[in-house]
């Protein structure tokens, strides 16, 4: 027998090809032998609606017909089998091959039978995942009803449990991945990723973080930060000036109510909004492309909790960050000004250590760990005598020996710290006068011998002094700086730093412009 798809009311049902949607029908497969007995099912069941949805029925004669039907179409809400067909046991067979082989757990069973003897009902309710064990007489329209009804429940509730489960998988997957952003520029685009993955329908999504108490204070307070789909061209731009009136308000209610979670779906889309206890607020904002599932809904509340502590994990990171580099800046430009020079020079180094590494491939944490050790390079100075630290001549040959000690005074101070950066900063400072052909002080490392992060070092520290004064010397024409890089490409430094460091000159030039050191006083 051919498919057959029978709806309630017909001409007024508009089936849709969402499955979320109110009108996609329950999928229902009868597998009997007699062909009766699927008309009798079908008309005693015509104009069944559950949950707002109708039926659309199926037909198999046989459990070999039936596998097929299974196979090409897994999301059957409910099967009516028969027992006996093509053997006596055809229709338990088929129990096993859907429960086992195709392992289709979710979908209910109602086996049914006009020779009872064949198969003892409380052997078969034992042995066999089902749901109702009926005899055909015994099936009158009601109680088809009936099973039919409770069939479909189960069936629903069981799917509703399973979407939760995997919802709930997903926002932790995607909570740990947000967790494991380190840092804030980052940050914003994972938000994005994860929220595309976790809700259905592709949404345009976006994102901001900003300070609550000050945009309660001005209009368009915010500005966005992150963007997919429409939002994308507007990065930067005012939130009032891209989210709808509704969303808007519903911002600022909660902005005015003060800290807490608040999240609300609207015709126009979903706006979560969370609030910490710092007053910083995150915003994220679903464009909206039809009505939202439940799952949807909860799963985004969910996640918008995850990102609000994440959001305050990683402010208090940057702030230590930014305490630890500050302590670092300060202690480096004290060594400095003790040898007559600015503190400036430490945090152009920095930068431009940085933006080589990043050019070479160096990751974005090991980078900025870089960036915070380099200004440590010369810290060993504290321990040489101002008469030769700050000597306006060449040195003598001992007056030499005694300034190259500050290398190893340098690592002697900070490679006892169990701190990351203090450890990088241990070999920077022991190392950043090593030379890539092995002639440089005090191991004579080199090559890779020498310490990745004191190769670029070295390059950056370099470049730096000699593009500035110092007291013993004026500052080098730029093209003279240069020209010396490249002589000693291959020889003091490492000839791909060199070459990084031509490549991004442009924006090496503006770091040096914006740490500039301030004009002398005269």
């Amino acid at each position: 027998m051919s498919d057959e798809l029978l709806f309630a009311d017909t001409d007024e049902l508009v089936v849709s090809q969402d499955p979320a949607s109110k009108a996609y029908p329950w999928k229902i497969l009868i597998v009997d032998d007699e062909p009766d007995i699927h008309f009798a099912t079908k008309f005693a069941l015509k104009g069944f609606h559950f949950d707002d949805r109708p039926l659309a029925f199926t037909s198999a004669e046989s459990g070999g017909e039936a596998r097929s039907k299974l196979m090409a179409e897994p999301d059957f809400a409910l099967v009516f089998l028969d027992v006996v067909m093509e053997s006596e046991d055809a229709g338990l067979k088929l129990v096993e091959y859907i429960r086992n082989e195709l392992a289709y757990k979710n979908i209910r069973i109602v086996l049914r039978t006009g020779q009872p003897g064949q198969a003892p009902e409380r052997d078969v309710i034992v042995r066999y995942d089902i749901d109702y064990y009926k005899e055909k007489n015994d099936l009158t329209a009601n109680q088809l009803f009936s099973v039919t009804y409770s069939g479909l429940r189960c069936y629903r509730d069981i799917k509703a449990l399973e979407a939760s489960r995997r919802g709930l998988k997903r926002v932790i997957e995607s909570s740990a991945h947000i967790f494991k952003q380190k840092f804030i520029a980052n940050f914003a685009d994972g938000v994005l990723e994860q929220v595309s993955a976790l809700v259905t329908g592709g949404r345009d999504v976006a994102f901001t973080i900003g300070d609550a108490a000050a945009a309660t204070q001005e209009k368009d307070g915010f500005v966005l930060v992150a963007g997919t789909g429409r939002f994308e061209d507007h990065i930067g731009e005012s939130v009032g000036r891209n989210f709808p009136d509704a969303i808007m308000d519903f911002i600022n209610a909660a902005l005015t109510t003060g800290r807490g979670e608040y999240g609300h779906w609207t015709e126009e889309g979903y706006v979560g909004v969370v609030i910490s206890d710092t007053d910083r607020a995150s915003i994220i904002f679903l464009d909206a492309t039809g009505v939202p599932s439940v799952i949807d809904t909860q799963l985004i509340d969910i996640f918008i909790r995850n990102v609000l502590i994440a959001v305050e994990n990683l402010y208090l990171r940057e702030a230590l960050a930014d305490t630890q580099r500050e302590v670092v800046y300060r202690l480096s430009g004290a060594v400095e000004t003790r040898s007559l020079e600015t503190g400036n020079h430490v945090k152009r180094v920095a930068e431009i250590s940085k933006l080589i590494a990043l050019y070479m491939g160096m990751d974005e944490e090991r980078a900025e760990i870089l960036r915070m050790a380099s200004p440590l390079h010369d810290i060993g100075k504290v321990g040489i005598p101002d008469a030769i630290l700050n000597k306006p001549g060449r040195l003598d040959d001992d007056e030499m020996v005694i300034m190259r000690g500050h290398a190893e005074l340098g690592s002697n101070i900070l490679k006892d710290s169990k701190r990351i950066v203090l450890q990088i900063g241990a070999a920077i400072a022991h190392q950043h006068h090593e030379k890539w052909n092995g002639k440089g002080y005090p191991q004579g490392l080199k090559g890779t011998e020498i310490q990745l992060e004191a190769r670029i070092t070295a390059v950056a520290d370099v470049f730096d002094a000699l593009s500035s004064a110092r007291c013993y010397k004026k500052p080098w024409p730029q093209q003279d700086v240069l020209d010396l890089l490249k002589r000693e490409s291959g020889k003091q430094f490492e000839p791909a730093i060199v070459d990084a460091l031509f490549a991004n000159l442009d924006t090496v030039r503006n770091i040096c412009e914006r740490y500039a050191d301030a004009p002398a006083v005269t």
